[in-house]
């Protein structure tokens, strides 16, 4: 009996009772479930929803996205469908790393004749490179292992090796050898991941995957600015076209806006016409002041804005336009500039200026700048542009003087090319190796085709290339009504005597010094003559006619 009445009960607990038939048990079983619900301490409810939003996510997190909630309920009346993952191409290869317990004996072996003990560890086979971790014996000093870096990579035939001594949170040494055959990270199977498709971080960025072979993202609005730096072929345009690729693929036109500036006319001309543009794309070094011009005074406008909002950044201010609907959502500005180094040759000053004043202030509001460049030397990475960027990228280099340049420390001419990368993010002491996506031009005319036929016609900004030119140290407007009526006899003594200064200029034109350095000033703002070097002439830059009468069409 005892054994069918458990039976039973077993029976009762799978199969629970049939809900009443009758009117008057469903009434029955409401007023039941209503009055343990009115029974139920206050304080009991209030400490079980505390208790299960901490265990969903913290407030701060939970805050920001009730925020971020908000802003995606106001943007749903914009017709914006995100480009399909078919438009890109995953993984391409399988990695080839020979034969892994060969090379680390050799690795042992060879530490082992210099004195050195050591116990290998873990190897993680990547995209690009083979990690070989191995932990010293005690008393043993890093910088032996380090400098053992050519006998290693004699005994390996392996070339170039990387020691990273040691592996960041581990206590242990890891040493990178090449692959045989590599493998091509596609951005479909970075933004195809869960994290990247989880709403929380609008200007999340899929870079690649690490040594080990796992996805690595970055939120731009963290870093909160980036710079990236490496010679012919390493990779920094098709890292350009992975970082606007992801962004496109997270955001629409309504919450993000571009300006692309392509002084070479080739790497980013096939983005004209997305709805995403504030400006076509620009390769003319003076609209290209103009538009870093007006990215200044909108800064200052958002930060208005926000001050009457009492907002604190631009997450904050877009929740409570939403919330309110009487203001418009302001929406992300990245400026791409693809190489530095033409800009700061033309206009360094003016340049340097605007980039630093960005940096410093534009991240509360929603103004991100990616700068790329070639050649990182101090004329063109000054130091205060460097300390204002935090951020870096560094592709293969030439030489270990542009690694440090660019990075502070060696370690980018080790490299292997082809979208190889070094990623120092700004709240880390050490780079992190990666192998960076590759997004073929195929994949891109894909991707902008669809949103040119998806979308409507691009609204172009008109205001941006109506900003004035004004050198900030000087007050001098370029192309406006400060010009000295000197300046066109001016401009054609330098052009003659092919040499800029003011002691010239007060001989020939028989003027006083004031005066001469203001037109040397001048034309130094308009891009005829260079910055000035001491007691050096300046160099000339627009020496010949055409040179001449292009600057004359720009300012009329």
């Amino acid at each position: 009996e005892a054994e069918e009445a458990e039976k039973h009960e077993e029976e009762q607990e799978i199969h629970p009772a049939p809900a009443p038939d009758d009117a008057q048990g469903v009434l029955d079983s409401m007023r039941t479930i209503l009055k343990e619900a009115l029974e139920k301490k206050p304080e009991e409810s209030q400490a079980a929803g505390v208790a299960e939003g901490a265990q969903k996510q913290s407030p701060p997190a939970a805050e920001n996205a009730e925020a971020l909630m908000a802003i995606r309920q106001a943007v749903k009346k914009f017709a914006y469908k995100k480009p399909p993952l078919e438009l890109l191409q995953g993984d391409r290869g399988t990695p080839s790393s020979g034969d892994i317990r060969a090379n680390a004996n050799i690795i042992k072996r060879t530490l082992e004749n210099f004195g050195i003990m050591v116990e290998m560890g873990e190897v993680a086979i990547g995209p690009t490179v083979t990690q070989y971790a191995l932990r010293p014996a005690e008393g043993v000093k890093l910088s032996k292992i380090v400098a053992l870096h050519s006998n290693l990579s004699l005994a390996l035939a392996a070339h170039p090796i990387r020691i990273e001594a040691p592996i960041p949170g581990k206590s242990l040494v890891g040493i990178e050898v090449p692959n045989r055959s590599i493998a091509l990270v596609g951005l479909r199977s970075l933004i195809s991941q869960k994290p990247f498709q989880e709403p929380g971080s609008p200007l999340l960025l899929g870079l690649g995957r690490d040594v080990a072979g796992a996805p690595v993202f970055a939120d731009l609005a963290r870093m909160p600015h980036l710079l990236i730096s490496g010679s012919t072929g390493s990779g920094k345009s098709v890292a350009a076209h992975a970082i606007i690729a992801s962004l496109l693929y997270r955001n629409g036109p309504d919450m993000l806006r571009f300006i692309l500036v392509d002084p070479k006319r080739v790497e980013l001309s096939m983005y004209n016409d997305i709805p995403h543009l504030l400006t076509p794309v620009i390769t003319d070094p003076k609209k290209t002041i103009q538009a870093l011009r007006w990215a200044t005074k909108e800064m200052d406008r958002r930060y208005d804005a926000l001050s009457r909002r009492q907002a604190r950044d631009i997450v904050s201010f877009n929740a409570a336009a939403a919330k309110s609907k009487d203001e418009e959502l302001l929406p992300y500005i990245v400026v791409i500039i693809d190489e530095l180094a033409d800009l700061m040759a033309v206009f360094p000053r003016e340049v340097e200026t605007s980039i630093i004043r960005l940096a410093q202030m534009a991240r509360a509001v929603g103004i991100h700048l990616i700068v790329a460049t070639q050649r990182p030397s101090v004329e063109v990475i000054t130091g205060l542009i460097k300390a204002n960027i935090t951020s870096r990228m560094a592709f293969q280099m030439a030489s270990q003087i542009d690694s440090r340049t660019i990075l502070d420390s060696a370690g980018a001419e080790k490299l292997l090319g082809n979208g190889d990368m070094l990623f120092l993010a700004g709240d880390t002491a050490r780079p992190r190796r990666i192998q960076g996506a590759f997004v073929s031009e195929p994949e891109v005319k894909r991707l902008v085709e669809y949103l040119r036929e998806e979308s409507d016609v691009p609204e172009y900004d008109e205001e941006i290339f109506a900003t004035k030119m004004e050198d900030t140290d000087t007050g001098i407007e370029v192309g406006g009504e400060g010009d000295d009526p000197l300046y066109e006899e001016a401009k054609e003594a330098v052009r003659l005597a092919g040499k800029a200064s003011a002691s010239y200029l007060q001989r020939r034109l028989r003027v006083g010094y004031a005066r001469a350095a203001r037109l040397l000033d001048l034309m130094e703002a308009h891009g005829i003559i260079g910055p000035g070097d001491g007691a050096k002439s300046r160099e000339i830059l627009a020496v010949s006619e055409e040179a001449v009468d292009s600057d004359e069409g720009f300012e009329s």
